[in-house]
């Protein structure tokens, strides 16, 4: 992976494939490789810019509270490194949130957005002080129980139950406590919706059991001309359960 200093810390990033720059984030608490079997099918398409947002996978983070709005700095920094002006974002889940950030604080460097399996809505205060109770677990007994926790809520199929555990197993500590905590404290993003004139495309699995697709259709509601893709008993990682699918609806924000 190529790495860059930014706002403290060194971001890593691949990079792959010619035409509209596309910056690929993925959720919580993963890494690049959720994207890995799309590159081939997006490749020839866009300029692909895959990095591990701060603490995951191979970027460091810092020791001090950050927000979804500083993670959306980090690729706004990303970009500058990179001379890119102008790109569609994509996130994934927590991804989404970034991209949403980004979208508010950057709106003139969006070509178009990508909203897989996330949602503009805050979280409820319930919600919240859940993501402190587990950060504070994390903190106190390492990352098992939170592993133990998601890793078969992302999809029913058992090789990508076990790809999501792997996947959570090898990121830092540092890493889930820093992002729940940013995600708890996220703006909400409902009220942006509604100014959106870039391209859209919403891509959410209709069995999502993270982040029900009823938010998916909330969002729609408010993005008139977004492209919703509804995938078919999908789950909460609809790049691996439907390549295809997933990339085809991405291919809207060339």
């Amino acid at each position: 992976m190529e790495k860059i200093n930014i706002n403290g810390i060194e971001l890593a990033y691949m990079r792959h494939g010619k035409g509209t720059p596309l910056v690929l984030l993925h959720g919580f608490p993963l890494d690049h490789h959720i994207w890995d079997e799309i590159v081939s099918l997006l490749k020839d398409t866009f300029d692909l810019i895959i990095p591990d947002v701060r603490g995951f996978g191979e970027s460091t983070t810092v020791n001090i509270p950050y927000t979804v709005d500083d993670l959306a700095s980090d690729i706004a920094g990303l970009l500058d490194q990179l001379n890119i002006e102008k790109a569609a974002i994509a996130g994934h889940s927590m991804g989404g949130y970034i991209a949403l950030a980004f979208a508010r604080l950057y709106p003139e460097r969006v070509h178009g957005l990508g909203l897989v399996a996330t949602q503009a809505l805050a979280d409820s205060q319930e919600r919240k002080e859940g993501r402190y109770r587990s950060a504070d677990d994390v903190a106190k007994n390492g990352i098992s129980g939170i592993v133990d926790a998601m890793a078969n809520k992302f999809t029913s199929v058992e090789r990508l139950q076990e790809f999501a555990r792997k996947s959570m197993e090898v990121q830092q500590p540092a890493a889930y406590i820093g992002g729940l905590k940013a995600m708890a404290e996220r703006q909400d993003s409902a009220a942006l919706l509604t100014s959106m004139e870039y391209p859209v495309v919403i891509i959410h699995g209709n069995a999502d059991a993270l982040i029900p697709v009823e938010r998916a259709h909330e969002m729609k509601n408010s993005i008139t001309h977004a492209r919703l893709v509804e995938v078919k008993d999908a789950g909460h990682i609809p790049m691996l359960e439907a390549v295809q699918e997933t990339a085809n609806g991405l291919k809207h924000l060339a």
